[in-house]
């Protein structure tokens, strides 16, 4: 029986500007334990000062509309709307003066991680079936159970289980395997046709994309469910099993390796039990939402372990450009969470749309640091 764990952790923070009322602040917030977040100076950011913020600003005031009503959210929302759109020099003086940096650190105290990338890809599809389009993305089935323990179990209260009945038991709910190549398990509840299976396996590795009909309608569809296995990259089995060296590992070359290897291929993928689930969103959608509920911003979003990092939260990215020795630090916003986003020092960047986008994300496997900026809870100097 498998489950996905969902938790939260609110901190409060610090900082300073010219532009802002001139009065001694309060120190740094210290959190106990250190880890995985340590509170540090603005000097303490490498990269910040020559960072251009003010995309990063606005990329947090849609974030605001999720959070903006939370307690320790409230004040620099609201100021963050006092900001000009596209002044730097203004954008960097709100962040250091309504927030203080917390760098991110793993359980072993070291501060270095991995940063992936993910993209929104578009493929060919159908409403229905035929001949050239035979793979289908499933809505969220009637039979998938979401229990939440906390009622029964509450030290289990961020855990969810999911599964189906079997007569009057809770089994696992049906893997990868089962649902493509057994009995058609979820027959009925097809949501669209795709014409190719390893576009439509990267298509739940991303969890959104742009489906392009024959009449030129593009749909989009997101993450709904997810069938409560845990995820197994294919990539790490493919450098196991020394079928591709850590310098060839991309989403493109995997992705040459399934077609060139068609049997080897589906069952590789198989070996990934983790399935998602779709929703067709509105019309007229440009960008998928994240976990926030708020839609990505291209370049601006990151998906998060919001163990670690809330979402919603600016954080600081000091990485580099996919395959690259190019330095990539910028200021991010936490709006989106994944399967395989897991630990403290650990984000994916969101691209954008198309195959420019996809181009870079299906590269994107670099090491970075991550400073997580969090409001600091000065209410009595805020008024002033």
């Amino acid at each position: 029986m498998q489950y996905l764990m969902v938790s939260l952790i609110l901190l409060g923070l610090t900082g300073c500007s010219t532009l802002y009322p001139q009065q001694e602040l309060p120190p740094p917030v210290s959190i106990e334990p250190v880890e995985p977040l340590l509170a540090v100076a603005w000097d303490q950011v490498p990269g910040w000062r020559e960072s251009t913020p003010s995309a990063g600003l606005e990329t947090f005031i849609y974030s605001c509309q999720a959070i903006g009503r939370k307690t320790e959210w409230a004040l620099p929302c609201a100021e963050a709307l006092s900001v000009p759109a596209a002044d730097e020099q203004r954008a960097r003086q709100f962040f250091e003066y309504y927030f203080i940096p917390h760098q991110v650190r793993n359980e072993d105290g070291s501060e270095q991680g991995t940063i992936t990338g993910y993209y929104v890809p578009e493929l060919n599809g159908s409403r229905t079936r035929s001949e050239r389009y035979q793979y289908p993305l499933y809505r969220q089935p009637d039979d998938l159970l979401i229990v939440d323990l906390k009622e029964i179990y509450p030290d289990l209260a961020h855990m969810r289980l999911r599964g189906r009945l079997e007569g009057n038991r809770v089994v696992p709910y049906y893997d990868r395997s089962e649902i493509d190549n057994g009995g058609r398990p979820l027959e009925g509840n097809e949501l669209l046709w795709v014409e190719d299976p390893v576009d439509l396996f990267f298509l739940h590795i991303q969890g959104s994309g742009r489906i392009r009909l024959d009449d030129g309608e593009l749909v989009m569809v997101n993450y709904a469910n997810q069938n409560g296995h845990l995820y197994k990259s294919i990539g790490k089995l493919l450098l196991e099993r020394k079928a591709m060296t850590r310098s060839q590992m991309s989403m493109q070359n995997i992705r040459l390796w399934v077609e060139q290897n068609p049997e080897a291929g589906q069952k590789l993928l198989d070996e990934n039990p983790s399935y998602v689930f779709f929703r067709e969103l509105e019309a007229g959608v440009e960008s998928p939402p994240g976990a926030l509920g708020i839609p990505l911003t291209a370049e601006r979003s990151i998906a998060v372990d919001r163990r670690t990092v809330p979402l919603g939260a600016p954080v600081f990215l000091s990485t580099t450009w996919p395959s690259s020795e190019k330095p990539l630090r910028r200021l991010m916003v936490a709006q989106d969470t994944g399967g395989a986003i897991k630990g403290q020092v650990r984000a994916d960047f969101f691209w954008g749309m198309g195959d420019d986008a996809g181009a870079l994300a299906g590269r994107m496997k670099q090491t970075g640091r991550m400073w997580v900026l969090l409001p600091r809870p000065f209410e009595e100097t805020a008024q002033d």
